[in-house]
């Protein structure tokens, strides 16, 4: 365990730095996602300074939620979500970054757990991908407000495109967040998060350039 802390706190230092670097100190906050590790990582990660940790799944989530139970920590809930999953998951998530579809705002509003819940944005087009197009985000928003959830800000998960053209899609999202009031943005992952940082993000989901190469293939949203 303590040979795992000191490689984890080396590698989070060193984002610390980055992050500093491109603009986000005590601005950006690190997301440190943990898909497919054991808690006892968790726990590592704890114990070198990390706080929030972002799962994909929700029987991941819950169960490392239960097992960690009383920990000093954050869960964001960073994957595609099930609307059959919300219950259960609500009570350990403390923020929601992938809502795309009113019904989801609808199931967060008849449950008593409150939390911060970010919209997700999609510029692919693409068929089955996660997000709203920014077009009805507004719509969206709006229709949160309305159900007196905190909608405070929006996530995006960028198509595999060079990072100068991942860049303009993080410059667009946070304008538009801006538009409409709204002050998170969860923008970047391991490969991008500088350029995210430098165009205003608040959080940053890392998982590989803290805890190393998962040992499974991983859709996009953890990176």
């Amino acid at each position: 365990m303590d040979n795992l802390a000191g490689r984890i706190a080396s590698n989070y230092a060193l984002i610390e730095e980055r992050v500093a670097a491109a603009g986000g100190r005590g601005r950006t906050r690190i997301v440190a996602v943990t898909k497919t590790h054991p808690a006892e990582v968790v726990r590592a990660a704890l114990s070198a300074g990390l706080r929030d940790f972002g799962e994909n799944y929700a029987g991941e989530l819950i169960a490392k939620a239960e097992e960690l139970r009383g920990e000093d920590l954050r869960w964001h809930m960073i994957g595609h979500l099930q609307s059959r999953a919300i219950k259960g998951l609500a009570p350990h998530v403390a923020v929601w970054h992938s809502v795309s579809r009113a019904k989801e705002m609808d199931l967060l509003a008849g449950l008593e757990v409150r939390a911060q819940l970010l919209v997700q944005v999609d510029y692919s087009g693409a068929e089955g991908r996660n997000g709203v197009p920014p077009a009805e985000v507004a719509a969206l928003v709006d229709h949160g407000r309305a159900l007196g959830l905190n909608v405070a800000g929006l996530m995006v998960v960028t198509p595999q495109i060079d990072p100068p053209a991942r860049a303009e899609i993080f410059a667009a999202t946070r304008e538009l967040g801006e538009v409409l009031g709204l002050r998170e943005f969860s923008m970047g992952m391991t490969d991008d998060f500088e350029w995210a940082v430098r165009e205003g993000s608040t959080m940053v989901r890392i998982g590989r350039a803290i805890f190393g190469d998962r040992p499974a293939a991983e859709p996009a949203g953890a990176r």
